[in-house]
């Protein structure tokens, strides 16, 4: 049997190498003995509703609304969320598949409601930094360890009764105000964050696997560890402002460097 990983609308929602979830996800299996490809759906393409895996990513507010436009009309994630598949969804994908999210015009826009939760406009400044989450019970139950990434938003998302957060956040903002992250509900995983956060978080890629093919032998994940490691050490100091990215002390300011807001190309 092939496992197929479907990247949802790379050339719309692809900002900050968030479709290499896809292809960790797919190295991940190869290294078990699994046979697994990617399949690159674009924006002109059909999305499969047959495939076991769904990535799809952040975008600016713009391809945002038409990416959620597509996938309303023609509703392969609904058919294949009903079909038992996984989804991870990261940011402006996480916001697509709640039940509403800000459109490019400041109105509200439908999402796919394959999420119980909604996203507003945010009235503070733009989240933007490195992001480190505790699992919630359940996941931490399941062998989850600490979550990290990296988030930019300029909306806040709140969930329903039928939505689970990923967690509680430890540095950062989150959903909305440095209380909690994510969205899951079934084999949905939305989450902030960045990364690609498949990357950073190798136990979160296996939790996902397993939702799609069961029990995973063990890797030697030593190089990822040391990654996730690294990341949970020194992205508090960063997103802090007491040191840089890749070393050295900050001359102060916003994590991330620059403006929070500004200009008419904003990510999500």
């Amino acid at each position: 049997m092939t496992i197929s990983i479907a990247l949802v609308y790379p050339d719309l929602l692809g900002t900050y190498g968030d479709s290499g979830n896809a292809a960790i996800l797919a190295q991940r299996l190869r290294w078990r003995g699994h046979e697994a490809r990617v399949l690159t759906i674009s924006a002109a393409d059909t999305v499969p509703a047959d495939c076991e895996l769904y990535v799809i990513g952040g975008g600016e507010d713009l391809p945002q609304d038409l990416a959620a436009a597509r996938l309303r009309e023609e509703r392969p994630l609904h058919r294949a969320v009903e079909n038992g598949a996984v989804v991870l969804a990261v940011c402006a994908g996480l916001q697509i598949l709640g039940r509403s999210f800000v459109g490019p015009d400041g109105k509200e826009s439908d999402g796919l409601g394959l999420l119980d939760c909604v996203t507003v406009r945010s009235t503070s400044d733009r989240a933007i930094g490195e992001v480190v989450v505790e699992p919630a019970g359940e996941w931490a139950s399941a062998g989850l360890p600490l979550l990290t990434g990296f988030e930019n938003h300029g909306a806040v998302t709140e969930l329903g009764p039928d939505a689970r957060p990923v967690g509680t956040v430890q540095v950062g903002v989150g959903n909305k105000d440095g209380t909690i992250e994510g969205a899951v509900g079934g084999r949905v995983w939305g989450t902030y964050l960045h990364g690609p956060v498949l990357a950073r978080n190798p136990r979160l890629a296996d939790l996902l696997l397993s939702w799609a093919i069961g029990p995973l032998d063990p890797l030697d994940d030593s190089e990822p560890e040391a990654l996730h490691a690294e990341r949970c050490e020194h992205g508090p100091a960063e997103r802090r402002g007491t040191v840089r990215a890749g070393g050295g002390r900050a001359g102060g300011g916003r994590a991330g460097g620059g403006r929070a807001g500004g200009g008419r190309r904003r990510l999500r």
